[in-house]
């Protein structure tokens, strides 16, 4: 089957163009796509050639990880369903996130292609009535409202969200909705204003923001959500934290030498602090975030600052890695939402 798709073709070159895909079989669904999400930071680091998959880093001697289609997450209406598929229907709005296609190295893991097959255990579909746009997000979203809901905080403690990326923004909307006091240290004015409406937000400065974080006197700190790939900032919060706090760390770490992790660890288990290492995406995750999106309690369309057609992806990969203008959401329209 023939399909378009953006494909990255070598380290920081997008094209956007026909791709093959396998035959649908049984237990799989057709979806004609009308937006795709980018995630700035994975799909980024794909783009310059920093992953072989998900988590693992591209090291010398690795295979090229290209051509690839990233992305992982999408919305669009079923143009049709294998015999095994229950449940869903032609016509349908949908979210899926991974699609198959044939011929680059994650075969098994394409994002930005249309039509999708997707295997059905990866489709949801939309609440009836819902701006399908609003969803097209949806793994990444997940992503923030996994590091929202892990960390044990009651109402009134303090959690501070490093980073003011999408993960920092759903993260810091989820404890706000779970009651904590919140404040997000960024480096980008236009992101941190995105987020005042939830808690404080602050430039970070010096010192990872620990400095400014200290200097609200609010108390000690419970909870931080790490999101930024600089494991850095954990010792930096490490005085700030409350006896028995929580870390939940989100970032993409890249390879720094050696690592005496006894040694690491000992610093913080004397402040018994707890970690959560979250990653990844789950089916129940991704329905209860499509609930929370669906309800209001999590905000994604007033996180969008661009819209691209699809054709032109190239050029918002351009804006994307040069922030020649303020940046934060990005989505790709294809063809099927013009018609």
């Amino acid at each position: 089957m023939i399909s378009h798709a953006v494909v990255f073709t070598g380290p920081n070159q997008v094209r956007y163009q026909e791709v093959e895909c396998p035959e649908p079989g049984p237990g799989e669904v057709v979806i004609d796509l009308h937006h795709s999400w980018i995630s700035n930071g994975t799909e980024g680091s794909f783009l310059r050639g920093e992953r072989l998959s998900g988590d693992v880093a591209w090291k010398p001697g690795d295979r090229c990880p290209f051509p690839m289609i990233a992305g992982y997450q999408k919305v669009g209406r079923v143009r049709s369903v294998g015999a095994a598929v229950a449940g869903l229907s032609p016509g349908d709005w949908v979210f899926a996130s991974m699609s198959r296609v044939s011929g680059t190295t994650l075969d098994e893991l394409a994002g930005h292609v249309s039509p999708s097959v997707c295997r059905a255990e990866s489709v949801l579909p939309l609440p009836e009535g819902a701006n399908p746009l609003a969803f097209s997000g949806l793994v990444l979203t997940q992503v923030g409202y996994n590091c929202g809901t892990r960390p044990p905080i009651g109402p009134g403690q303090l959690a501070v969200v490093l980073g003011d990326g999408l993960v920092g923004q759903w993260a810091g909307q989820t404890l706000a909705r779970r009651g904590a006091r919140v404040v997000m240290i960024g480096r980008h004015e236009d992101r941190l204003a995105r987020f005042r409406p939830h808690g404080i937000a602050l430039r970070g400065g010096e010192g990872h923001g620990a400095s400014a974080a200290r200097g609200l006197g609010m108390g000690p700190v419970h909870v931080v959500i790490e999101t930024t790939g600089d494991a850095g900032t954990l010792e930096a919060y490490r005085p700030l934290m409350a006896r028995g706090g929580h870390m939940v760390i989100a970032g993409f770490y890249r390879p720094s030498g050696d690592v005496n992790l006894q040694e690491a660890l000992q610093t913080f288990r004397n402040h018994e602090l707890s970690f959560d290492l979250v990653s990844g995406a789950t089916p129940e995750r991704l329905a209860e975030t499509l609930k929370w999106v669906a309800d209001g309690r999590l905000d994604t369309l007033g996180l969008i600052t661009h819209r691209f057609p699809v054709e032109d992806a190239a050029k918002a990969w351009r804006l994307i890695e040069s922030k020649a203008e303020p940046v934060l959401g990005v989505v790709l329209d294809w063809p099927a939402s013009r018609g």
